[in-house]
């Protein structure tokens, strides 16, 4: 058995190394399979599609909100890993009762290296976690560069939501070099107005591809709100944290309206 202490500072204790992993968050999953887990992630929800190539053989016994409480009985975990806004707090005090669970917290980018360093630790993948993070961070080094130009990333309409302040998506665009004018607004993910997005003085708004699946479509409704800013559709699964991170620093250099280097 092996004690560890979580993100929020809980005490798991687990049979060690775990033979049995559910995952219920799609960056943990994606994890997990990087660090070599494939023969021991026996769950995940059904939002966790990546790697492509190899989740479809995992039993699918969540969502990220909702949970099959039989279908987790019945694969029989060791360990169970959340993540704090992914899931949500019900779930953890639901599956604390019958097993182990991991939760990790993600709100910047030193959070996901962080992230990726204690799973491996925990799941005995110590030096391939390292060598992940490590990997990232490299990448995460030639990040492309803007200065000073103001942006909004949306996630949601009815209400519009967007991106705000201690979120991983937030420091990437810090690390790029973006102003998000609503990281003054309460709470992480605020929600907006179209008069908030006409009084924002914007140079960009992004509008993300996940969790609303905003299209090319949408963005005349945006450039009435506005006029004088230039608005690009983005795939939000390059803002995951884990190894799409990889994958992000290529696609940032490609699609964001980023200075020559």
């Amino acid at each position: 058995m092996k004690k560890v202490i979580d993100h929020l500072g809980r005490t798991v204790v687990y049979p060690f190394p775990p033979k049995r992993i559910v995952s219920l968050c799609p960056g943990i999953t994606e994890t997990l399979f990087a660090l070599q887990l494939e023969d021991e992630i026996v769950g995940r929800t059904r939002f966790c599609i990546f790697p492509k190539d190899k989740v479809g053989t995992v039993p699918t016994v969540a969502g990220t909100k909702d949970i099959k409480l039989e279908a987790i009985h019945e694969v029989k975990p060791d360990l169970i890993i959340v993540e704090k806004e992914e899931n949500t707090e019900e779930i953890v005090k639901i599956l604390e009762k019958y097993y182990p669970i991991f939760v990790a917290e993600v709100q910047s980018v030193d959070d996901a290296y962080r992230m990726i360093l204690d799973l491996g630790d925990v799941t005995d993948r110590k030096s391939e976690a390292a060598k992940l993070q490590e990997e990232i961070q490299k990448q995460f080094q030639s990040l492309p560069k803007v200065t000073g130009k103001r942006a909004a990333y949306v996630i949601w309409k009815k209400p519009y939501m967007v991106v705000g302040k201690d979120t991983y998506i937030q420091t990437v665009l810090e690390k790029i070099g973006f102003v998000n004018p609503f990281t003054m607004f309460e709470g992480r993910y605020p929600s907006v107005t179209e008069e908030d997005f006409s009084d924002a003085d914007l140079d960009y708004i992004f509008l993300a591809s996940e969790p609303y699946p905003f299209k090319e479509k949408h963005r005349a409704e945006f450039l009435d709100m506005a006029p004088n800013a230039q608005i690009l559709n983005i795939d939000g699964e390059m803002f995951w944290y884990g190894p799409k991170m990889l994958e992000a620093v290529a696609y940032f250099k490609e699609n964001l309206p980023v200075e020559p280097t």
